[in-house]
């Protein structure tokens, strides 16, 4: 049981490792200064990085030992999430490139792409 859940976990970070990668592309394609990168070939870790306007930075981390989320702006951390709760804000990210809202439309709020209060 224990293998097969350990399995399952490897193929998790690797296929959100490849997601991130991809979010990076279209966020970058769309005027964003975004990065993503990997350690190894072997897709198990990654560190992503995106600027959403002048000092506001998201940083999200994955790897075997873990999953972060980071907001920060003017150099100071707003929010960090761990777990599934960083996994899901990478959605309101992703919006972004869905809606495809610009850089120059403003400062961008992840609080007012997804609806939520800031």
């Amino acid at each position: 049981m224990f293998l097969r859940l350990a399995e399952q976990h490897r193929r998790f970070v690797h296929d959100l490792v490849m997601d991130l990668q991809a979010l990076a592309i279209v966020l970058e394609r769309q005027g964003y200064l975004a990065s993503c990168y990997t350690c190894g070939g072997q897709m198990n870790s990654a560190s992503f990085m995106v600027s959403l306007g002048e000092n506001h930075l998201i940083r999200f981390l994955v790897s075997d030992y873990g999953i972060t989320w980071t907001e920060m702006r003017d150099d100071r951390e707003l929010m960090k999430l761990e777990g599934a709760e960083a996994v899901s804000q990478l959605q309101e990210l992703a919006n972004l490139a869905k809606f495809q809202i610009k850089p120059s439309d403003g400062h961008v709020s992840l609080a007012r792409v997804s609806g939520g209060a800031a």
